[in-house]
This record gives C-alpha cells, structure tokens and sequence, in this order.
C-alpha cells in the first residue's frame, strides 16, 4: 500500500513541482469557523478529548491555526521554538528534535530512549523523536499543553503534551487551493490541497508538500595535514591527515544545514448512517538531506589565539552528509455515536520509519597548533597527548522503527456529570545497526571503532485511564483523573562490536591487512594518513570487520516499570466570560537501561560480585504540578486573555554522563592517581530535586475594525537541589588561562566513593538547560479593504527571550561560556488578497535584523567553542490560488 501511495506521491509531485518551477502561482485556501467581526475568534481544542473553547479550557494550552504557521513560515516542529509560553526546541542527534517545556526535556534519542514531551498526530502517540522532524502541512491547528499529562493523552510525558491535527475531508464542498514560495537561499516551496465531496457520506483529501533549501554553510573540503613536530619527515607537506575516502566538493544545495523534503497525505472520511464515522489517513514522509552540524562560535574566540581564522559559516568537512528517512504512517480512526449520551472512539496508528545517516563528528574542529603534544618519532609505549587532528564520524548504516498504537475511549454524559474512559497500548519493535569511529586516536594515531547491531529494541506500553467532570453546583466543576501504566523495554540479540579497540594499539585490526604501519619505535613504522585508508577497512563493511578487536558484547535484557498517575481540579465559572480554576496534576517518564558492563573493569569490586555484570539501570523520573489560571473574554468579547501560575516539583530527573561504576581493588597502590581504585563510565543515572515556578499570560485583542494584537508573556525560574556530585571538568585548562571567575574544583580524595575521582560540584541553585528566565511576543496585524474588492493585510511580530543555559552547569564567560545572552528578533509581511480571495501574494521578511542568537553552544576540541544558530534573515514571496 505504502508503495503504491509513495509512486502516486511522487508523480503527482513531479508534475506540479516541474509546473511550479514554470511559474505557476498557487496559496492554499484557507478554511476558517465563524467569526465575529467586532470580537476575537473561537478556538476549540481537544486538549480534554472533548472539543472546548480554548478559553474555557482549564489547562494551560496554546493553539497554532494553519494561517499562523504558513505565515510565520513554520514548516516542522522545532519552528514554533519561542513562539509560546516556556516552550523551547533545538535540532538534536540522530535527526531528532529536542523538544523543552517548562524546563524539562529528555537528551537521549536513542532506540530505546523516551521523551520528556509526548508528541501525537490526530490525537494519536508518535513515538519516535525523529518524527518531529516531519513536515507540519495542512493542518486544522497544533495543540501545545504545557505540564504534565498523566491521565488523558497518549503515553505519559514529564514536560507536556504536542498534539499537530491534519485538515480532515470536507462533505459538502469540492475546491482545491496551490501555493508556491521563493526565498533566500534558493528556498522553495509547494502546497497543493484537494478535498472531494464524493457525495453525502464520502469525501476525499489529498495533499502535497515540498521544500528545497540552500544551507547557509560555506562547506569546505578537509584537507588537514601537520609539517611540524617531526612529522614532516614522514609527511610530505600538504598530505592530507584525515580520512579522504569520502571526501568531495559538495555545493550549497547538498551542504550540511540545507532542506530537502517532502511530504503527502491522502484521507478518507467516510459516515454509515447517522451515527458512524470514520477517518482513514496514508501519510508518507521523506528527507534527503545533509544532516545538520554546528559551526564555531567566532564570538567567543575573538582576541585570543582560538580566535577564528575562517569567516563564520566556513565548515572543513570530509565526511559529506548524507541522509535518507522515510516515514510511512496509516491511521485509522473510528467514532461511533452510540446514543444521545454515549461516544464509542477508537484509534489506530501504524508507523514505519526508514532511516540511513552519515555525519562528520569533528566537523573539522582540530586541534590547534599549540595544542598538538605529539612529537615523531615515537617510542614503542606510544604517546597519549594531543595528536594534531580530529577525525571521527557516525554512520547510520540502517534502521528501522515500526511502532504500532492503538487507542479505546469511552464518553459518556449525564447531565451535570461526564467522563471518559479508555485503554492504550504502543508497541515498537526497533531495528539498528550504526557505527562509531575515531580514525587517529592515542597513543599511536591509530583508527578505532565500534559497531552496534541491535536487531531487536521493543518498548511496549499499555495503559488504563479515567477522567470525569462534575459540575456539582452551578458554576463549580470538579475534575478527578487517574491513569495507571506499564512501560516494558527489552534488547534480544543486541551486540556491541569493537569494544576491545578503544585502546588504539597495534596491531590495528581496523585496516584488516591492507595497511601495515610497522612496530613503533622501529625503522619504518609510521601512523596512516588520509589517503592509506580505502573503503574495503573498518565498520563499513558490518561488525564482522571488527571481530579483530575481541568478541561482542551481548546485550539481551528487560526490564519494567509500573506507575499510578492522576489529576484534581477544580474550576469556577465566575460568568458567562470568565472562568478560573486551579488543578494538580502528576505525570511521569519510564526507566531504561544501558549496554552489558563489568561494573568493577575486571578487577575485584570491594562491594558486590566480581565481576559485577550491570545493565546501569536507571528508574523513572516524576513530576507533580499546581496550577492556577484565570482565562477571560473581555471588552465586549474583545480581549482574549489567559493567565496561567504554576509550581512543579520534578524528581529523579535522567541524565546522561560520565558516573560513578564502582569501587575495586587495585593492583598496585594509588600513589599518583587518588582515584585508580575507582571506576566510572557513560550511563544514564538519576539526579537532583527541581523546583519550578512560573508564569504564563497570553492574549488576542481586537482594538478596532481590522486589527488584531497577540502576544504572550512567560515568567519561569527552575532551581536545582540534591545535586552534590556533577563532575565539572569543563575546559579546566582554559578556564584557568581566560581567568575565569569559576575554577574546576579539585579531583575529590575523601571517603566518599561516589565521589571520589571526580571534580564534584554542588549545583545547587542552578537552574535547568534551554529555560529562559522571560519571554515576550507581540504580533499585530492591521487589514485595509479597498474599494475595488481587494484587501491588503500588513503583519509584523517580534520576539525576546532573556538568557538561556545550555547546560546543568550554568557557565558564564566571554570565551568559553555555556550560554545565549538574551535577544529580540522581527518579521513582517504584506499580503494581497483579490476579492472573494481568489488568489493572493505575500512578501515577507523574517528576523529583520539578522540577530545572530545561539540555539545551542558547547565546546569541541580544547578551547575552540561551536554553536548552532537561528535563521538568518530571509526574504521571500509567496503566491496562492484557491479553486
């Protein structure tokens, strides 16, 4: 079926992309509610299951209308990033979008890992982070609920709720609408939209997306090589130390950072009788691009010897981009009106994503010249200091997320009291292989890798959940809800090559026999450069190429977590326009696990088993919210306003980095090293107490025939306690040489093993990454008819957000800090709209001022700091038909 959609896709979207690139003029046709000229509109939401005036809902929640996103040229998730209240989200590993609400949001985006905010589609969980990336096109709106969902929506989620609802098909009414966009760096865009009324019980919706953008990098080929330091006598000058394999001129259209996807969904809305109804959807989405990567932050080198020596955007890569991720989605979603009280619901979700990536890790971040330690010859033992390049990369060779989801809901209604009812369960059975490789690595520069072949990751979750309305006194409502859930994960078959590799010793199994660098400290040994490695060594060639290095790990294991959520509220209808409410809400995250370790590294643990085998289990991690909220429609229906309170206490919270294994025996005293009798490693661990509170307003006004003001305002101040053990060994060196007002603490020797070994820091007080302390948006929009029948619309918004973290550690400094100092940025448009909006043309400019602002910042190699961006200016045009 899927194939059958995807050639039908495909040649639909050739023609009209071919036509479109001719000249066509095409806008989607926008399909509103009534609305009142003189007062702001109704929005219903379904962020209760029941569909509710977004203004008499009791929960903080924000609604995106398709106009808005087409406006603001929101086009995936991560674009409505600072267009709300305390909602922040940057692009993240593994093609996946990091999405933060209220401060909390999750890091591993893993096969097995879970999210802190649930996203669904039409109402339906979709598990995988990666599905965040797909294109947003022809919707009726996007629901975003803030805080945690523990009782009605999908699987349970710490930071809140993402719900995006396609346009169902329309009875009653054929049309179809075109647009076609142009803008800065080649961007291109095609919306096609059709809805068929085949009759009174069936009507059909196709529609089409297409986007195609330049990047904004200037990607350079890496062709880095060293004279100095003696190895000049082994290289000649000019040879290439990092891996050329794969290295080739690539132009902007093909270059890290660019956009190339499209997408399309058909749907099928069908009644039986009066009382059945049923929505069948097909949805297929595709990506070709590069991937994304940072650039280095100039800002922050400036007048040091980091400083930049390449202009901002300029990228040394040697390992190209190359992605290709099919998302293949059917649901299926059935309503039965059993009588005048009763609603039977029931919902299903097939998914099946495709995914193969490559990536340049280093991005051509290497070492400076006065960082590079390591000096030719070198003697047999090898040097450990810094060699003169970086050169790693990730492959994703294949993988393959199927996930099913299905949903039963029961609604029943008597009088003043209401309720739903209902049972969930998602399964997702996981496949990956992918791989890792650090091509000159200590002490001798040579390759390592490893390679993961996880046929079979499964996550099931099953859920039974209730919540009912009371409306026991004329204005007063009381809500209880409750949710309990099973959350399992398992890994069968799952197996780690290439562990043995990560020393870097000869003889290197990574060559497999094609290259043959000699002894060190013998007549003839050298380390490889770019050009001795071919295609036929290393991981490329599937696990079995590493089996040099040692046996595979296995990983099969499983394990499970139980878990009662619920909800209490209370709301008050103070009149027909206003309505307060106050509620408190619990929700939660599952556990997970690691891969197999020896906890003790071999050696023999001073507590527990030797060895002592662990799968570094982690448990959940909760969240309990009160809330207040008044929300009203004010001056004669006028002012739309919301204002939301809330304080949430978050525990357990998961985080991922180097921890505390064990304590072991050691074999020889600890003379110089106070901490050899313990051991440590990557895994995810549970940490810390988090108190937030914060603010929320949000407003629509109608100040005269027209216009329309909006906006929104945030207040959030998450404050970390019980955090005593952070290893911080961020840039020590550095920190020492820019004078740092903050110094890394020294390596701990007390009695405390959990500590001992590490720079540990007390994080108390410190406050949660990607939470700005404030934010502020206003938009304003003003529509001129004209006496011929046309109508020009002008629109221009703006947004600020103060400081952002980008880590636990909250570090400030001029050239090594850890943050985004707060920013404002601007968009306008102009639209013309013919009479009875046949057509249209728009002119936009967005981020007026080219504000440079920070995403994400971190460093790379020693002191050199990189950073991800906002888009940059751009200026387009837009033009629409509707028939």
């Amino acid at each position: 079926m899927s194939l059958a959609i995807a050639s039908a896709f495909n040649l639909a979207a050739s023609h009209a992309w071919a036509a479109a690139e001719d000249g066509a003029e095409a806008a989607p046709k926008v399909v509103g509610t009534d609305v009142d000229k003189d007062g702001i509109p109704e929005v219903k939401v379904t962020a209760t299951r029941y569909a509710t005036s977004l203004l008499k809902t009791p929960l903080a929640v924000t609604a995106f209308t398709q106009d808005k996103l087409t406006r603001q040229g929101i086009t995936t998730l991560k674009g409505i990033s600072g267009e709300l209240p305390n909602v922040q989200m940057t692009e993240a590993n593994d093609s996946a979008v990091q999405i933060t609400i209220r401060g909390i949001s999750a890091t591993n985006f893993t096969e097995i890992g879970d999210p802190s905010a649930g996203l669904h589609v039409a109402g339906l969980y979709s598990p995988r982070p990666q599905g965040a990336q797909a294109l947003m096109f022809d919707l009726e709106q996007v629901e975003v609920l803030r805080g945690p969902q523990g009782t009605l929506f999908g699987r349970n989620s710490t930071a809140g709720s993402i719900n995006i609802i396609p346009a169902k098909p329309e009875f009653g009414s054929t049309y179809g609408s075109s647009s076609y966009e142009m803008g800065s760096l080649h961007m291109k865009q095609l919306n096609m939209i059709q809805n068929i009324a085949v009759n009174d019980a069936l009507a059909l919706r196709a529609t089409f997306m297409k986007v195609k953008k330049d990047s904004r990098l200037n990607q350079l080929q890496d062709f880095t090589g060293y004279s100095d330091k003696g190895f000049g006598s082994v290289f000649p000058p000019g040879t290439p130390l990092v891996d050329q394999r794969y290295n080739s001129k690539v132009d902007a259209a093909h270059a890290y950072n660019n956009q190339d996807e499209w997408a399309g969904r058909l749907a099928a809305r069908m009644k039986f009788g009066r009382d059945v109804e049923w929505l069948l959807t097909a949805e297929k989405f595709q990506n070709n691009g590069a991937g994304y990567v940072n650039v280095r932050d100039c800002d922050q080198g400036a007048g040091t010897r980091y400083a930049c020596t390449r202009g901002q955007w300029d990228v040394l890569i040697n390992v190209p981009g190359q992605t290709d991720m099919t998302i293949n989605t059917v649901r299926s979603q059935a309503t039965w009106n059993v009588n005048s009280n009763t609603t039977l619901d029931y919902g299903f979700a097939w998914a099946d994503q495709q995914r193969s990536q490559v990536h340049d890790d280093d991005n051509g971040f290497h070492p400076l010249p006065f960082q590079t330690e390591v000096s030719l010859p070198l003697g047999s033992g090898g040097n450990w200091g810094t060699w003169p390049v970086k050169d790693s990369a990730t492959r994703t060779h294949d993988s393959r997320y199927k996930s099913t989801v299905n949903e039963l809901q029961l609604k029943q209604s008597f009088g003043a009291f209401k309720y739903v009812a209902g049972l969930f369960w998602m399964h997702e059975k996981n496949q990956i292989n992918f791989s890792q490789e650090n091509l000159v690595y200590g002490p001798y520069g040579a390759p390592i890798a490893q390679y993961y072949a996880q046929p079979d990751r499964e996550i099931d979750a099953k859920a039974a959940f209730a919540q009912a309305d009371w409306t026991f006194a004329p204005t007063w409502t009381g809500t209880v809800g409750g949710r309990f859930s099973r959350d399992s994960k398992s890994d069968q078959g799952g197996l780690n090559y290439g562990g043995g590799s990560w020393g870097g010793g000869f003889p290197n199994a990574y060559y497999l026999g094609l290259y043959k660098p000699g002894e060190p400290g013998s007549p003839g040994w050298r380390p490889h450069n770019g050009n001795d490695l071919t295609t036929a060594m290393g991981p490329n060639n599937g696990p079995q190429a590493l089996l040099g290095f040692g046996d595979p790990t296995p990983n099969d294991h499983a394990d499970s977590w139980r878990k009662f959520t619920w909800r209490l509220g209370l709301n008050k209808q103070i009149n027909a326009q206003e309505m307060a409410y106050g509620s408190v809400s619990t929700g939660y995250k599952s556990g997970g696990f690691g891969d197999k370790h020896d906890l003790c590294g071999g050696m023999q643990c001073v507590n527990g088993p030797s060895p002592n085998i662990s799968y570094t289990p982690y448990g959940p991690e909760t969240v309990i919210n009160f809330e207040l909220g008044y929300k009203a429609k004010l001056l004669q229906n006028r002012l739309g306003l919301s204002v939301v309170a809330f304080f949430q206490r978050y525990k357990d919270m998961q985080i991922t980095g180097d921890n505390f294994f064990a304590q072991v025996i050691p074999k020889s005293p600890c003379t110089t090293d106070p901490a050899c009798d313990i051991q440590h490693g990557w895994q995810t661990v549970n940490v810390a107490k988090v108190n937030i509170p914060g603010l929320e307003i949000e407003w629509d006004y109608k100040p005269w025939s027209g216009a329309k003001v909006g906006g929104f305002a945030s207040y959030i101040k998450p404050t970390i306690h019980d955090y005593d053990s952070y290893n911080d060994s961020y840039l020590c060196a550095e920190r020492v040489e820019f004078n740092s007002v903050s110094k890394c603490p020294e390596v701990y020797s007390g009695p405390e093993a959990r500590l001992r070994g590490r720079r540990a820091r007390n994080l108390e007080g410190n406050t949660l990454p990607n939470a700005p302390k404030y934010t502020f948006g206003l938009n304003m929009s003003q529509d001129f008819a004209l006496d011929s029948g046309y109508k020009v619309v002008a629109w221009g918004g703006m947004r600020y957000q103060s400081k952002i973290y980008f880590d636990l550690l909250n570090f400030d400094d001029p050239h090594i800090g850890l943050s985004q100092k707060g920013y404002a940025k601007g968009d306008v448009s102009l639209k013309l709209t013919s009479p009875e909006e046949k057509w249209y043309v728009e002119g936009y400019v967005r981020n007026v001022t080219d504000t440079w602002a920070k995403t994400w910042g971190g460093a790379a190699t020693g002191g050199q700091m990189q950073a991800g961006y906002i888009e940059p200016r751009t200026v387009g045009m837009r033009a629409g038909i509707n028939y």
